[in-house]
């Protein structure tokens, strides 16, 4: 309920009431606004009309992209470091050192959104419009255990 805001608008016309509703509702999962959406024109058909979404990201939502992309650049540099490790017959040891050194963001295809007006995009220009990309690059230093002497594993 507090992601929805109703205005009602009563008017009389002649021997007749009228009422308008508008709702505004914020969604944070695009196929549950595509059902509640659906069901509505399906229960009132011709009486409703449901206006184009508007797209946009939460502080929050960009917070979390951002962190999860710096942890899916450590994983995959921990993931290098073990192939080259293994490559050389070592095993990769604990971390000494991780280091952030570039994160970028970007949207998406934003020229085409200047060259026509929000309005007469599609939906699937919508959707590509408000698409948040991230990228991070790190720089990690591994510590590197050496080849253990098969004798000394045996004492």
């Amino acid at each position: 309920e507090e992601n929805m805001t109703v205005t009602e608008d009563f008017s009389r016309v002649e021997n007749t009431y009228q009422m308008e509703a508008e709702v505004c509702i914020i969604f944070s999962d695009f196929g549950k606004m595509q059902n509640v959406c659906n069901l509505l024109i399906e229960k009132l058909g011709t009486s409703i009309t449901i206006s184009p979404p508007h797209f946009y990201h939460t502080p929050e939502a960009v917070d979390t992209l951002r962190r999860q992309v710096c942890v899916a650049a450590v994983g995959n540099t921990r993931r290098k470091a073990q192939e080259v490790c293994r490559l050389f017959g070592q095993s990769l040891g604990k971390p000494l050192l991780i280091k952030e050194e570039e994160t970028k963001e970007w949207g998406g295809h934003i020229d085409s959104h200047l060259l026509n007006p929000p309005d007469s995009l599609t939906l699937q220009e919508r959707i590509q419009n408000a698409t948040a990309y991230a990228s991070c690059r790190v720089f990690a230093v591994f510590e590197i255990k050496g080849k253990e002497n098969r004798r000394n594993k045996l004492l």
